[in-house]
């Protein structure tokens, strides 16, 4: 059996831990868990570190068991947020938790082994729970104090904070103590913004069951300017395709800095301790050539989509930023080109001019305003940076007929390196 916490140490994903843990966990197979948010009905990269722990937990021998939220979804956690959220009626959280168990299935073994991971929903034991049973059972155990000493409370306390959600440490707590008591759970885990949560869930095994449990916590992934994990331009990076495209999905991994893809690399993938740091060494030589960039949009891409959507996400990169021919171009779906494209600027033209022919000039100056007249087109021309489908056009009188539409109804326009435009004939 594989050392857990020494696992996590190496890769950079041990924050802190109970005294004992790690003692504890060297005894042989012990059931941990970590706790999700079904808020959503998919779960983001952010949430890749906890599920990523699951699985090397799993790996070393231990059996992990993933808790969705179904009662605490209905309450909203305060850790980390400075605002009170949107509470979701019982049908979307059902949605959601359906959601999220496919995606765990693609990283933890549910299915054979004493230590297969287990999924459950912390509504099962909480449904029939009333209030005054609640404040009996648990409420009396936890001082005010206790609970007002919390960062996820002491940092809304200006903003205020409603009862709902000064209560959720509680509902934490209790999950722990549930599964302790009736599960044999010993361990639980969570990001560093929840050691608040899970520590209360310690204190209420301790005064309510006269036991001793254990927890860990992983740090919180920040890019190396500062700014958070998971986080982009457009949003939140997710794990459903339908959210966030497997081409979008890889693009996010390639573009990792060098600094922060030699943190994703440990993080994120189960290459083994000598592999990670050969693959560091040769990158720091060549750094220009972003072999771990590479190695980590390709380890991950393939694991949370398929190898083929890896594949295709990787032609798509090379049509866009390499050397290509139409015929590159008319591999590529609808869809993955206009998603390779996002936010390149789109001019919608009429079908029917390419029928006869319309002049590389006319179409660029007249019908969609990509170039301001016909003498910038003309300047355009002897600069030579003017390409059609990544095709260099030298001839200012080209003629552009409906062959040359890519799909039949898409043009790639490109003036220099950088400047791309789209022209959709509809």
């Amino acid at each position: 059996m594989k050392n857990f916490v020494e696992e996590l140490r190496w890769r950079g994903m041990l924050f802190d831990m109970m005294p004992g843990t790690e003692e504890f966990l060297n005894k042989g197979m012990a059931k941990g868990y970590i706790g999700f948010d079904p808020t959503a009905d998919s779960l983001g990269v952010g949430n890749m570190v906890q599920i990523m722990t699951l699985l090397h937990f799993q790996n070393c021998g231990h059996q992990p068991i993933a808790l969705i939220g179904g009662a605490t979804g209905m309450v909203g956690d305060p850790s980390g947020k400075s605002a009170e959220r949107n509470l979701l009626d019982e049908a979307a959280l059902q949605h959601n938790i359906q959601s999220q168990q496919k995606q765990l299935a693609k990283f933890l073994n549910f299915n054979s082994g004493e230590n297969a991971a287990q999924l459950v929903n912390n509504y099962d034991w909480m449904k029939n729970f009333s209030f005054l049973e609640f404040l009996r059972e648990v409420g009396k155990y936890l001082t005010i104090s206790y609970m007002m000493a919390k960062d996820s409370v002491q940092t809304r306390m200006e903003k205020g904070i409603s009862f709902t959600e000064f209560s959720y440490q509680l509902l934490q707590g209790y999950d722990f103590y549930y599964l302790w008591k009736n599960n044999n759970v010993m361990l639980q885990m969570g990001g560093s913004d929840q050691w608040g949560n899970i520590t209360t869930g310690n204190e209420l095994i301790r005064r309510k069951g006269s036991g001793e449990a254990y927890a860990i916590c992983t740090p919180l992934i920040k890019k190396a300017d500062g700014t958070k994990f998971g986080k982009t331009e457009g949003g939140n990076i997710w794990l459903d395709p339908k959210r966030t495209s497997p081409y979008r999905f890889y693009q996010f991994w390639l573009n990792a800095s060098d600094a922060d893809a030699e943190t994703y690399i440990k993080i994120f993938t189960l290459f083994e301790r000598a592999n990670i740091e050969d693959l560091i060494t040769r990158h720091r030589a060549e750094p220009h050539l972003r072999l771990l960039q590479k190695e980590l949009a390709k380890d991950i891409t393939t694991r949370v989509h398929s190898e083929e959507d890896y594949h295709n996400a990787v032609a798509a990169s090379d049509i866009l930023f390499g050397k290509a021919t139409q015929a590159d171009f008319e591999k590529l779906s609808d869809e993955l080109l206009l998603d390779v494209l996002e936010g390149v600027p789109q001019f919608v033209v009429d079908k029917t001019i390419f029928s006869t022919g319309i002049g590389f000039a006319d179409l660029l100056t007249e019908k969609s305003n990509i170039l301001a007249s016909k003498g910038e087109y003309k300047r355009a021309m002897q600069e030579n940076s003017l390409s059609l489908n990544k095709e260099k056009v030298g001839d200012a009188e080209k003629i552009i007929t409906a062959d040359l539409l890519i799909n039949g109804k898409y043009l790639l326009i490109q003036r220099g390196k950088k400047n791309y435009f789209l022209i959709i004939a509809q």
